[in-house]
């Protein structure tokens, strides 16, 4: 039973961790590095237009070309490439690459057969093109996510809410993306800190029927004070003068490396989309 405790604590307090950590890096933010030192406007630009090359390619040679720049731009930036690893390639390219598994097999993907599996007496065939296609949809899930999650580790939330309005964002969408990165927080903390207090007055050994009680009213306890805090939030954000727009002290001003780097990226656009058509990816 301590074993198994154990276990569930490890396991509840690693995922909080990482939560945590995945959503609150700012310290990346911070440092001095390439993408850190761009005017955010312009950096999301060009990521826009980075995601966008990702979307329209049809080769898996680009798809990885263009994964290549972004972990290049990651360690120019001063990203720590296990840290940026860890957080692109688990949930979404995983669950990417689950979606992918049925075209893998003949049944919807034709063509010329490389592998044959029996499994329950169902043969399974799985094809050229299916295991192509596959391959191409999870990089390209992987260098789009890739790519979305070093915008976020480069830019501070609150810039990044500003810019998104500038773009034309509607106000609505801005506001609820930032009352939500304010809530996740203290919402994990209060999870933390409830699991702590369960244990501390219940012991190592909970018998079932009362475990189940403590989950019970725990549950309940923890979505009214969610709801009370959301309030208590949304108060104290008023009597600071937020107006549901972000505010940031410093205006934006471009400088002639943002254009050039704007001016880089659109040509490398251009030159994306040209090998695509010319086939020169293959």
């Amino acid at each position: 039973m301590s074993k198994r405790n154990n276990f569930i604590r490890r396991s509840l307090m690693g995922v909080l961790s990482f939560l945590k950590e995945s959503v609150f890096a700012d310290e990346y933010a911070a440092k001095k590095g390439f993408l850190q030192s761009l005017d955010p406007r312009i950096k999301i630009i060009t990521f826009i237009l980075f995601i966008l090359a990702i979307l329209f390619t049809q080769s898996m040679a680009g798809s990885l070309y263009l994964y290549a720049v972004c972990l290049i731009l990651a360690y120019l930036s001063r990203v720590s490439i296990g840290f940026f690893l860890k957080r692109t390639w688990i949930f979404i390219p995983l669950f990417s690459l689950f979606i992918a598994i049925p075209a893998l097999f003949s049944v919807f993907s034709p063509g010329e057969p490389l592998l044959s599996l029996n499994m329950a007496g169902v043969q399974l065939i799985i094809t050229r093109p299916g295991l192509w296609g596959a391959a191409l949809f999870v990089t390209r899930v992987i260098a789009s996510v890739s790519f979305a999650v070093l915008l976020s580790l480069t830019t501070k939330h609150f810039v990044l809410l500003k810019v998104l309005r500038i773009l034309g964002i509607p106000q609505i969408f801005v506001m609820t993306m930032g009352m939500c990165y304010r809530y996740i927080y203290l919402f994990v903390e209060m999870i933390e800190n409830t699991y702590t207090a369960v244990k501390s007055r219940s012991g190592v050994n909970i018998h079932y029927p009362r475990g189940q009680r403590v989950v019970a009213w725990n549950i309940a306890y923890l979505w009214v004070r969610s709801c009370q805090l959301n309030e208590e939030v949304y108060k104290a954000m008023l009597s600071r003068g937020y107006s549901g727009e972000p505010a940031v002290l410093n205006d934006f001003k471009a400088k002639p490396k943002d254009w050039l780097w704007l001016s880089a990226v659109l040509a490398m656009f251009a030159v994306n989309r040209l090998a695509e058509i010319w086939g020169i990816y293959g």
